[in-house]
């Protein structure tokens, strides 16, 4: 079993930048994929960006490539999503997610250990 918590949220303004990051616990961490999601108000929750067990692969939504760039360290079992260029529409609260599976999958269906989330908001 894998625990997650979130933490790197806030304010910022348009074309700001925000570090997430999420502290993973359990014994498959290292061999887990990751990924992060987000949900703003009154929407579903959305793909953000996935990474593979290894690190070797990823993947983004488009909304967000050349912006985001999600990387993982599994000697400290953390996950981490820098966030450049934030618009307002990036604002919502985000996930983080892990699953046995890879990461193409979890970005299409999210894992099976979900963190509580942590609040974005970019203001105008």
């Amino acid at each position: 079993q894998v625990q997650l918590v979130e933490s790197g949220g806030g304010l910022v303004q348009t074309g700001g930048s925000l570090r997430l990051s999420c502290a993973a616990s359990g014994r498959t961490f290292s061999t887990s994929s990751m990924g992060w999601f987000r949900q703003a108000p009154g929407k579903e929750r959305e793909f953000v960006a996935a990474i593979s067990w290894t690190g070797g692969s990823t993947r983004y939504a488009d909304s967000v490539k050349g912006r985001f760039t999600i990387s993982r360290d599994n000697a400290k079992n953390t996950a981490l999503l820098q966030m450049n260029s934030l618009k307002p529409e990036d604002t919502g609260i985000y996930f983080c997610t892990a699953g046995l599976r890879p990461s193409y999958v979890l970005a299409s269906s999210g894992g099976d250990y979900w963190g509580q989330g942590t609040q974005v908001t970019v203001s105008s």
